[in-house]
Order: C-alpha cells, then structure tokens, then sequence
C-alpha cells in the first residue's frame, strides 16, 4: 500500500490545510501541462493521496491499514452490534448517490450605520469575505478537461451491501461507499485551484438596501447572498445585522427622537419663536409664554421612519431654562424691581416630591425600574 502521506510530503499528524496546502503545491508543479506527460503519473498519484487524506473518514480508513481508493477498499468482513441495530430499525440508510453539490453556510456581518440613515434609509456597499464558485472548474471540482468517474467499488449507487452471518442468523445491511464517500463517482484529477471543492474564497463587493426604521440589532437577509455551497451547491443567505452609533444631539427611544432645548429665562417668560437644526434641517420651535423648565415641545413626524409602516415618529424637545449668572449692577435691579413688582423679593418656599430629570425617567422606563 501506497504511503500518501509521503506522497504529498506531510505529516501522519498534519491538519487538513496542510493537507490540502501541500496538494495545490505539487498539483501545480506536476500537472501534465506544465510538467509535460512524464509527470502523468506521479500527479495522479499525488492527486490519489489527496482524495484519500482529505476526507476525515478515508484517511481514519486509510490509518488502520486499508486503502479506500483501492477496489473493494474499505469493505471489511466483520459484523457487530452497529450493523444489526441499522438493519432492523433503518439506521444508515441511504437510497442513491449524495449529490456532491451541497447548499452553502449562511452567512452574517455587521454594518454601522449612522442616525441619518436609520432615520431615511441608505443604500450602502459592503464588502464580505465569502465563498465562491471556483472560476477554474466552474464548481464542478475536476481539473479543467476531465470528470468525475463513476466508483468502482459501488457503480455509482453510492452505497455498498454486505451479508454476514450474526446470531439471528444471516443478515444483510447497505451503507455508504466508503471508497467515493456515498457520492457514486470518485475525482480522478481535482482541480487545482480550489483542491477539489468546487469554491474558493473570495472578496465581493455587496450593495445592501437599509430600510428606514431599523435599530441596532435589526438583521437584514440578502437571499442567497452567502456562502457557495461545496461542488458549486446553491449558495446560503447573508444577514447584515445593524449597529446604529449614537447622536451627538438626538436620542432614540423606539422611533421617536429626543434633545435639549437651553433658552434664556427671559425667552420662556416672554415666549419667542427659535429655529432649531434637526434631521430634516432647521425647523421653528414656538416657545410660548411662560414656559417651564422640563416642558416638552412636540415636533411631529420628524422623527425616525417606521420600519413596518409608513410615517415617522416625532421629535420630543425637552425645554432646559438657563438662569442667568455674573449680573451687574443694572441688570441686578432690573430684577429686582420685577420681583417687588410680583411681590418675590421675599418668596415662600414650597417644597414637593423630588422630579428626575426628563431622561433619567426614559433610561429608568426602557430598564424596567
């Protein structure tokens, strides 16, 4: 028997990227093409060892002394406990070959999007790390003029019937072929670019629609979008999961926006109208007479965009009062004159229950205190 491991040059205990790393190695170097037709053999031979090492329980085979690459390889006499519980009760069935195209991982990545785009929408680009259909062999994983070749030891049906005799007498069991792995054919050449796989990682450049109204957390699902499935298979789907990074001035409970509005003392005696910049650019805020400290002042529908409906939420200015401090001496009696003219010099004090501040109750509302 053929010792694979030193055909590719790895070690009895090397992994399956060094496995697969040494193969491309020598498969580039000793391809008839390049190396002319006096390195047929020696490939397939190196192209043999790799078809054996690279599957898990070919090599497991191939360690305790039988080669599965070999007719009849694999196939041993025995006949225990395993093989009569899967006769009786359907354990390891299999009706024909397993198709070699299999459907691809899903796939998930995370896209940071600002306030702005949470609130309209965006379109974004987004580059992913991702499998591909190898552009060598077109997912077909051959080396680029041949093709699978149906298995010798099953004929294609990719499974194999033993008959043995137990103690309830003479049984027969059907299992995968361990020689093609329960696919029915073999590749005699794999292909050199993608080590026999049908896919090769690649970066690709992705346009993701955002919807407005998301929220940090909302996953956005791009069918098919994800990985290539071995043998070229269907691909999986890609989710972008959103990260929404915080405002410097607007803070987001559910679609609804809130911000602190600082005006003088006199302003909110006296009322006045302010303009104020807001997502949608600058809107006028109507202050009216007499308004008080932790007044709340609706803009509606400039909030952000709801994510199942149409409309927006609206933006909460939360009115801040500014007392005015370093007076002098004219301004001092100004004041002064208004509180004897409103009987305050001497003002009698009330006292009530204690207020949080407007976005102490929010944060204590969304933590369930």
């Amino acid at each position: 028997m053929s010792d694979y491991y030193e055909t590719l040059g790895v070690a009895r205990d090397a992994s399956q990227d060094q496995i697969k790393k040494a193969y491309r190695k020598l498969a580039r170097e000793l391809h008839p093409d390049v190396a002319g037709p006096e390195a047929e053999d020696r490939f397939k031979d190196v192209s043999r060892a790799y078809e054996v090492l690279s599957h898990p329980d070919k090599r497991q085979q191939y360690d305790l002394g039988s080669d599965p690459s070999a007719p009849g390889g694999g196939q041993g006499g025995g006949f225990g406990f395993q093989d009569i519980f899967e006769t009786f009760f359907g354990g390891g069935q299999q009706s024909g070959p397993i198709p070699r195209a299999r459907r691809g991982q899903d796939a998930l990545v995370r896209l940071d999007i600002d306030l702005a785009e949470a609130t309209f929408g965006a379109k974004r680009e987004i580059q992913v790390d991702t499998a591909v259909v190898c552009g060598t062999c077109s997912g077909s994983c051959c080396a680029p003029g041949t093709s699978p070749r149906t298995c010798e030891v099953c004929h294609g049906r990719g499974t194999v019937q033993r008959v043995a005799r137990s103690f309830l007498g003479q049984v027969m069991t059907t299992q995968p072929c361990a020689a093609c792995q329960g696919f029915g054919t073999v590749i005699p050449e794999p292909c050199v670019e993608c080590a026999g796989e049908g896919r090769v990682r690649s970066r690709r450049t992705i346009t993701v629609n955002v919807p407005a109204g998301v929220d940090t957390g909302t996953r956005i699902k791009l069918t098919a979008q994800g990985e290539v499935g071995p043998g070229g298979g269907s691909a999986g789907d890609l989710y972008v999961e959103i990260r929404e990074r915080n405002h410097e001035t607007f803070l987001r409970r559910g679609d609804d926006l809130h911000c602190t509005l600082q005006v003088p003392m006199t302003a909110a005696a006296l009322g006045t109208v302010l303009e104020v910049d807001t997502l949608d650019g600058m809107q006028e805020v109507d202050l009216r007479p007499g308004t008080q400290p932790g007044q709340i002042i609706t803009l509606k529908g400039l909030g952000v965009g709801h994510l199942h409906a149409s409309g927006r939420g609206d933006l909460n200015v939360h009115v801040e009062i500014q007392v005015p401090t370093g007076l002098d001496e004219a301004q001092e009696e100004l004041l002064r004159q208004l509180a004897r003219a409103r009987g305050e010099e001497r003002p009698e004090p009330r006292l009530s229950a204690a207020h949080p501040g407007v976005f102490s109750r929010l944060r204590d509302k969304f933590s369930g205190r």
